[in-house]
């Protein structure tokens, strides 16, 4: 079993969208889900993104997982580029245990949105508190 700490994204179809990601990442196996931030965008052009993270801990491999985020990314009709971005989900980190976990170097340094909701799941000197006011979705 390998243990996978996947960012999720979206501004367009928010709901639609988030709730396709979490229900396709939890039929890899057992998956913990963090609260869902409302974050705005990073460069302050695109509508306010819904942002979570998840630990998905499954027997898939890592380039099966890696395909199948891209594939979830094309079923929500994701376009690159655009500020309207109907899911962006990425692999952060993978590894054995949450203490030997490593960063993907595609993704690093991580952003404030990355961070705050995965932090809530993995407590990890990579990933510091940020104190924020961002809105919690219910």
């Amino acid at each position: 079993m390998t243990i996978y700490a996947i960012a999720i994204a979206s501004n367009l179809d928010k709901v639609q969208n988030t709730q396709f990601a979490l229900t396709a990442l939890k039929q890899l196996g057992t998956c913990q889900i963090s609260p869902i931030y409302e974050i705005p965008c990073r460069d302050g052009v695109g509508a306010d993104y819904w942002n979570a993270a998840c630990l998905v801990d499954s027997q898939i491999e890592l380039n099966e997982l890696l395909e199948l985020l891209k594939i979830l990314e094309a079923q929500t009709g994701r376009k690159r580029p655009s500020h309207h971005i109907s899911l962006d989900i990425d692999l952060i980190a993978f590894g054995q245990d949450l203490s030997a976990m490593q960063f993907n170097p595609k993704k690093m340094p991580l952003a404030v949105d990355v961070i705050i909701p995965l932090a809530t799941l993995w407590h990890s000197k990579d990933l510091p508190e940020i104190a924020h006011q961002y809105k919690v979705i219910e």
